[in-house]
C-alpha cells in the first residue's frame, strides 16, 4: 500500500531540491551588527569642602587628569575591540540562502503535481498542497541544504490537514443505541458485501449480537452470498425473495432485532451507479423506511478518482457518514484514501487489507503520513 506513491512523491521532492538549489536566486544574508553600547562612566563627584586646604586640591588636581586620561585611553580601546570583534562575527554567520519567485514554483512544483495525479490525488488537494508549498517555499530564503527537508516538512503539514477530518468512533456510537442500524451504500464491484462480512466478525468479536439484511434483492446471488458469510460467521440473516421489495427486507430486519433485543442491523444493498436514477430513488426509499443510524459508503481503493466522483455523488444524493474503503492491499498508489476525507468531508472508518473475515483495519492518518515517508 501506497509504495508507488511513496516512491514517486520521495523522487520529486529530490528532483524539486535540486532544481531548487540550481536555479534559486542566491542571497546573502548578514546578520545585524549590535550597536555598541556607550559606555558611560560614572564620574566622581568631589564634593568641594570648606575645609579643605587650596593647596591640597592643586595637589590632587594634577593626578586626577592623569586618571581622567588613563580611563579615556581604555575607553577607546575598548570601543576598537568590540567593533573588531562585531565585524568578524558577522563574517563568520553569514549564510548563504537560496530563494525563488513564484513563476519558478510553478515550473518546480509541476513534477510533483505529476506524480500525484498519476497517484490517483484529487485535483482538489493537489491545489491545496500547491497552496501550501508556495506560501512556505515563494520568496522566502532558504539555507542551502535545507531545501528538500523544507519541502518535505511543509508536504507532510499540508497532507496531514488534508487527513484532518473529525474523527468518529463507530463502536462508541453502536454503545449508545439499540438496536443501532447502518446502511452500507456502492457501486457493483466495490466489494460491498464482502466488506459488511468484515465488520459483522469484527463486532462480533467485541461481543455485540447482530442481525444482516439482505436488501441487494436485485441479484440473487448476492443474496446468497450473504447468506454464506452469515452461515459462516453464525450470523443470522434476513432475506426475501430475488426482485422484492429492498426497503421491506430492511424493515424486517430492524423488527426482528427490537423482537430479539439484538445489538446492530447491518443492510446490504443493491450496488448501483450514482447515475441511474431509479436505483438511487430505490436506495432513497430504503433510507426512508429503516431511519439508519449510519449510512456507510463502500468503495474500491483501486478505483482512484472514480471512487472519489462516486462518493461525492452518493454523499449529495443520500448524505454519507463515512467510508470503508475495500481492496487497500492491492493499492500502491495510495490517492483514493488521502483525497476521500478531503473532497467529501467525511471520514473514512476502515480499509480492507485482504479477504480474510479478521482483515478489516481502523484507518489512521498517521499510518498514511508514514507509508508516505514523510
Amino acid at each position: 500500500m501506497f509504495k508507488f506513491l511513496k516512491d514517486k512523491v520521495k523522487k520529486a521532492v529530490s528532483n524539486i531540491s535540486d532544481k531548487f538549489e540550481k536555479e534559486g536566486e542566491t542571497v546573502e544574508e548578514v546578520p545585524k551588527v549590535k550597536k555598541i553600547k556607550k559606555v558611560e562612566k560614572k564620574k566622581e563627584v568631589v564634593k568641594d569642602k570648606v575645609e579643605i586646604k587650596e593647596k591640597l586640591r592643586e595637589d590632587i588636581a594634577p593626578v586626577v587628569e592623569t586618571v581622567k586620561e588613563e580611563l579615556k585611553k581604555q575607553e577607546v580601546e575598548e570601543k576598537k575591540k568590540e567593533v573588531k570583534k562585531g565585524f568578524l562575527s558577522s563574517i563568520r554567520e553569514k549564510v548563504v540562502t537560496k530563494k525563488i519567485s513564484q513563476r519558478q514554483f510553478e515550473e518546480l512544483f509541476w513534477d510533483l503535481e505529476v506524480e500525484l495525479l498519476e497517484n490517483n490525488v484529487a485535483f482538489e488537494v493537489i491545489e491545496k498542497i500547491k497552496q501550501d508549498l508556495a506560501k512556505d517555499l515563494v520568496d522566502v530564503p532558504i539555507k542551502r541544504g535545507d531545501v528538500e527537508k523544507k519541502i518535505t516538512t511543509s508536504l507532510k503539514k499540508s497532507i496531514e490537514e488534508v487527513l484532518d477530518v473529525e474523527k468518529v468512533d463507530v463502536i462508541e456510537k453502536i454503545k449508545s443505541k439499540k438496536p443501532y442500524v447502518i446502511v452500507f451504500i456502492g457501486v457493483n464491484g466495490s466489494g460491498k458485501t464482502t466488506s459488511i462480512a468484515k465488520f459483522a466478525h469484527l463486532l462480533k468479536e467485541k461481543g455485540f449480537s447482530i442481525v444482516l439484511a439482505a436488501a441487494d434483492t436485485f441479484r440473487a446471488a448476492s443474496i446468497q452470498q450473504l447468506e454464506e458469510h452469515g452461515k459462516n460467521l453464525g450470523i443470522k440473516v434476513i432475506k426475501h425473495d430475488y426482485g422484492s421489495d429492498p426497503a421491506a427486507v430492511g424493515f424486517d430486519a430492524v423488527k426482528y432485532a427490537k423482537q430479539k433485543d439484538l445489538d446492530v442491523v447491518l443492510i446490504d444493498t443493491a450496488g448501483r451507479q450514482h447515475s441511474n436514477i431509479n436505483l438511487r430513488d430505490e436506495m432513497k426509499k430504503i433510507i426512508r423506511v429503516v431511519n439508519p443510524d449510519l449510512k456507510m459508503y463502500v468503495g474500491e481503493m483501486i478505483a482512484g478518482n472514480d471512487c472519489i466522483e462516486q462518493i461525492q455523488e452518493f454523499n449529495k444524493a443520500v448524505k454519507i457518514d463515512g467510508a470503508i474503503l475495500s481492496k487497500a492491499d492491492i493499492d500502491e498508489k495510495g490517492g483514493t484514501a488521502i483525497s476521500v476525507s478531503y473532497v467529501t468531508r467525511k471520514p473514512i472508518f476502515y480499509l480492507g487489507v485482504g479477504q480474510e473475515y479478521g482483515k478489516l483495519e481502523e484507518f489512521d492518518p498517521q499510518k498514511i503520513i508514514k507509508n508516505l515517508g514523510l
